[in-house]
């Protein structure tokens, strides 16, 4: 991947002088390195490319005056230049050359040893057989696992013979790019890149409307989707529960049970996490797990999830009190005739665990009056921070970010 950046991409934050790589002047990069189901790493990454416009400022560009030709036409090369969708065509010569009978991901393309007249020759015929077996694909019951039924069945990759388109176009009302499809069962590549890793890859242009949209939105699902699938974690944390056996107050001191619960949870999650050998040796020899040309600082998302939705509620989530429900939450019933002592000591806690979840109605500005507090080792109530409170309170200075 090293060499990748520093060779293709030509990233070289140090230099002045930049002629750019194959993509053109990079001015930033960020990707993350993931096992595949069979263990295999790869890595997904985001390239950023001096000159290039936003979403926004692509679809402005390309709805101006009533359409910028020239610029839809300067654009549409460039990206019919650097993503190719077809089988590159293979030479018609019978050159047979000793890589032939390998498969060609497990060789390093034609090498000096071809003779001259045959090279040109051997590196279309290289090409033609790497895209044909890294880049065709081909239909599996995988594709259809969650078919529900209907008809046509539709390949959740959406890869299809039908999906041809033989131009590039942009849409004069929306302004949204779709890239020409000379075969609709071939994935994207980059004729240079493809020959350097030799291995299956894809490349997508985040352009404008909803086809960028959809790109954003799975670059999203990506990197926040957990490793360990919801049904294993929550069946490990049971376990761990159990494990633990009943709370004994006169036996257990809270504090260490408290802990000793997260650990064992922690291990019984690790227990369950399924993990290569690729990257059980990627992590022992201390190879990266992802490669950036900037540094950032963590966003804890949760916090500014919260406010915004404290401020937007989502009204699927949120549903009215009826007059029933509240007569229900009141505390000032009088108990009725046969209530005992313990009866209305189990239907105060009962009363106060609701309390718990009922949500008071604040007044305009009334929220940025609230105090979150923690306690610390000793017992001392402190305010508690989040990223979302530094941002809401930033200065004057930063009221641009």
């Amino acid at each position: 991947m090293k060499a990748f950046i520093k060779t293709l991409l030509a990233y070289d934050e140090k230099s002045e002088d930049k002629e750019g790589g194959i993509l053109g002047v990079v001015t930033a990069y960020y990707g993350t390195v993931e096992a595949q189901g069979r263990g295999t790493l790869h890595c997904h990454m985001m390239v950023w490319v001096a000159g290039a416009l936003n979403p926004n400022q692509i679809k402005e560009k390309v709805l101006e005056n009533g359409g910028n030709l020239e610029f839809q036409k300067r654009l549409i090369e460039f990206l019919e230049d650097t993503i190719s969708t077809a089988v590159p065509a293979e030479c018609e010569s019978e050159l047979v050359t000793p890589l032939s009978k390998f498969h060609p991901c497990a060789t390093r393309g034609p090498g000096p040893d071809v003779p001259a007249e045959n090279q040109s020759a051997a590196e279309q015929n290289d090409i033609h057989n790497l895209v044909e077996r890294c880049q065709r694909h081909r239909h599996a019951p995988t594709c259809y696992k969650y078919h529900l039924g209907s008809v046509p069945k539709v390949c959740r990759f959406d890869l299809d013979k039908a999906n041809e388109t033989p131009v590039s176009v942009f849409d004069p009302e929306t302004g949204e790019f779709q890239l020409r499809t000379l075969d609709g069962l071939v994935n994207n590549f980059n004729e240079t890149i493809i020959k350097a890793v030799r291995c299956n890859m894809d490349i997508k242009f985040i352009g404008s409307g909803p086809a960028a949209k959809a790109i954003l939105y799975y670059i999203t699902d990506y990197i926040t989707k957990s490793q360990l699938q919801a049904h294993v974690a929550y069946a490990a944390l049971e376990g761990a529960v159990h494990k633990l056996g009943v709370f004994n107050a006169e036996e257990d001191d809270l504090t260490t049970r408290a802990k000793r619960l997260l650990q064992r949870c922690a291990h019984s999650l690790i227990a369950k996490q399924e993990l290569s050998a690729q990257q059980v040796v990627s992590y022992l020899m201390d190879f990266e797990d992802h490669f950036t040309s900037h540094q950032y600082v963590n966003l804890f998302w949760t916090s500014f999830e919260s406010f915004i939705d404290s401020e937007d509620p989502s009204p699927e989530c949120y549903t009215k009190a009826t007059p029933e429900d509240d007569l229900r939450k009141s505390d000032n019933l009088p108990a009725g005739p046969g209530d005992s002592d313990s009866d209305a000591e189990e239907s105060d806690e009962s009363n106060n665990d609701r309390l718990e979840d009922v949500v008071v109605d604040l007044a305009p500005g009334d929220e940025n009056d609230l105090i979150h507090v923690t306690l610390d080792s000793s017992g001392t109530l402190k305010p508690t921070a989040n990223q979302a409170c530094d941002y809401q309170n930033r200065g004057e200075v930063l009221e641009d970010v």
